[in-house]
């Protein structure tokens, strides 16, 4: 396909991006899938991949059928399976999670250095893809080390969050810090630490945004906020002003037996960013802890359970402590306690 010039603004993310966070060798051949929301941020990539004298095969999803697509083009798969390195960006649409996994199980399955940007935005290459990489993958080393020792994490809002989770020895803390390797797939912007917690009990306020086709349809839920009961890691109760979301959240966290599970809870480490933008991708990076309802990335975190959806839930403003220790005071790590100050 051919890309439109890429905007100079974007070209210090797409670089860190390409040569940092991918670590794209000129002998790399790198399968750069995109779609027509994001041809911009697609551009841009496709210009730091050519800067470093890689191979790469550019494909848009929308020239192979019509939008949202239930099942990932034969083609991209098959792309997919010769690459070295993969890049998606995209604008999710209510439908394609099972697009999203299918790419993933080939990822994950060949191993290869692979960057998921699903949402991703031209402000995003402005703000979050600009981090210092170097020091989210050291805060983010420091936190999965604490939480390899921890008894329980504690995280409270002055929004209302009031949860505790514990946690099982048997299952990995993953660090996806922005470093990408054969081993970890990684979202970009990266900073996150994250695992399928044993239990999680209390109530967690999502007053910021939530995931998969959530964000794109409600937005930032400051005016609106979910409030969510769980009890043993599973989800008891919502409530929420708007009862249209509140009965859409509801049946998403119903669609099988496990949907309504805690399958993540996650440390945002992305020092980089000052704010929240009203957009999963970089939102859930921000300093705090995140949860998630649904599949618990179990190839990753060895979890041995399963699930068709996956929603993440944002709060703000997280007050955060492992065991006794605060690590986090309103959303802003407290880094001399993990010996980074």
């Amino acid at each position: 396909m051919n890309l439109a010039p890429p905007q100079p603004e974007l070209m210090p993310g797409a670089t860190n991006a390409v040569e940092t966070c991918l670590a794209v060798r000129p002998e790399d051949r790198v399968a750069l899938i995109s779609d027509e929301a994001t041809k911009e941020v697609a551009a841009s990539l496709a210009s730091a991949l050519t800067a470093r004298h890689a191979h790469f095969v550019s494909m848009q999803l929308e020239e192979f059928g019509s939008r949202p697509m239930a099942h990932a083009p034969k083609s991209v798969l098959e792309e997919l399976e010769r690459a070295d390195v993969g890049v998606l960006c995209m604008r999710p649409q209510q439908g394609e999670l099972g697009l999203r996994m299918e790419i993933v199980r080939v990822v994950e399955r060949r191993q290869i250095r692979y960057a998921h940007m699903v949402g991703v935005t031209p402000e995003i290459m402005r703000q979050g893809m600009r981090a210092d990489y170097k020091m989210v993958d050291r805060l983010s080393e420091r936190l999965r080390e604490c939480m390899l020792r921890a008894e329980t994490l504690t995280v409270k809002t002055e929004g209302g969050t009031r949860i505790a989770a514990h946690f099982d020895r048997g299952l990995d803390w993953v660090k996806t810090s922005g470093l990408i390797s054969p081993r970890y797939w990684s979202n970009l912007p990266a900073g996150e630490v994250f695992t399928t917690p044993a239990t999680v009990d209390g109530t967690f306020v999502c007053d910021a945004t939530a995931g998969d086709h959530f964000n794109g349809k409600y937005g930032d839920l400051q005016a609106t906020p979910l409030t969510l009961e769980i009890k043993g890691a599973r989800l008891v109760d919502v409530d929420c002003a708007r009862k249209d979301l509140e009965q859409e959240f509801w049946n998403y966290c119903h669609t099988d037996e496990n949907s309504d599970r805690v399958g993540e809870l996650a440390f945002g480490t992305n020092l980089g960013l000052s704010e929240m933008i009203g957009i999963l991708l970089q939102d859930e990076k921000f300093p705090g802890v995140h949860i998630a309802f649904g599949d618990p990335y179990g190839s990753q975190t060895h979890a041995d359970w399963k699930s068709k959806t996956h929603v993440d839930v944002l709060t703000r403003r997280c007050d955060v402590w492992i065991d006794d220790d605060q690590v986090i005071e309103k959303g802003r790590y407290q880094l001399e306690h993990l010996g980074l100050a």
